[in-house]
C-alpha cells in the first residue's frame, strides 16, 4: 500500500494528489429546490457512486425524511430494503445527551421508504441537512449498498447515521425523497455523480 503525500501546504491550495488513490471526479448533475413539494425524485445512470447533499430539508408537517428506489424509471418505488440507524443527540437545552442505536429506524426486506433520521419539526428552525451516498447502482450482479449521515433538528438536535442495501441486482435508475407525511415545504437537494 502506498502512502499519498500532498502537493501543497494547505489543504484549501491542493492542486495535484501523489499516490496509488485518486481524487475521482466528482461531477455535479442536477439540483432540485422544494417548495410544499410531495416529492423530489431524480433519474439515476452509471455512474460508480451518487452522492446528494440536502440544504435545510424542512417539512410542512412534523415527519420523518425518507426514500425509496425504482428500477423502472421511476414508474414504481419499492425496492425492498434492509437498513439500520444510530443516532448521537440531546435537547436544545443540554439534556438527555445520548448516543442510541435505535430499531425502531430499521427496515429488514422490507419495501418501506428507507428513513434518513428521526422526525423534523415545523418549527421555523428546525430543518435537516447532510448527505446520502448510494453505491454501484447500474450493476447487474451486485444489491445496491448506501449510507449516510445528516443532522437533524426536531425534538433534539440529532446527528443520524445510517446504512442499508437494496435487495436488487437490477439497475436502480431513479430516486424519490419525501416526508413521510406532508410535504417538503422548503430545501434544497443537490446530485453529484462520482466514477
Amino acid at each position: 500500500m502506498s502512502l499519498i503525500r500532498l502537493k501543497n501546504n494547505a489543504l484549501d491550495n491542493l492542486t495535484s494528489f501523489e499516490g496509488s488513490a485518486s481524487l475521482g471526479d466528482m461531477v455535479f448533475i442536477s439540483s432540485a429546490t422544494a417548495s410544499s413539494s410531495a416529492s423530489i425524485e431524480f433519474d439515476l445512470g452509471s455512474y460508480k457512486e451518487y452522492k446528494f447533499f440536502f440544504v435545510n430539508i424542512h417539512p410542512s408537517s412534523s415527519s420523518i425524511f425518507s426514500f425509496q428506489t425504482s428500477t423502472d424509471g421511476g414508474s414504481n418505488y419499492g425496492v425492498t430494503a434492509t437498513t439500520t440507524f444510530f443516532r448521537g443527540q440531546q435537547t436544545e437545552a443540554g439534556a438527555s445527551a445520548t448516543l442510541a442505536y435505535d430499531t425502531s429506524m430499521d427496515l429488514a426486506q422490507s419495501s418501506s421508504l428507507a428513513r434518513l433520521g428521526r422526525p423534523v419539526l415545523t418549527d421555523n428552525d428546525a430543518s435537516l441537512s447532510g448527505t446520502l451516498q448510494i453505491f454501484n447502482v447500474s450493476s447487474d450482479t451486485f444489491v445496491k449498498h448506501y449510507m449516510y449521515n445528516n443532522s437533524v433538528m426536531g425534538n433534539f438536535c440529532q446527528n443520524a447515521f445510517g446504512a442499508g442495501y437494496f435487495n436488487t441486482t437490477s439497475a436502480i435508475n431513479a430516486i424519490k425523497f419525501q416526508f413521510e407525511s406532508g410535504n417538503i415545504d422548503d430545501g434544497k437537494i443537490l446530485l453529484f455523480g462520482l466514477n
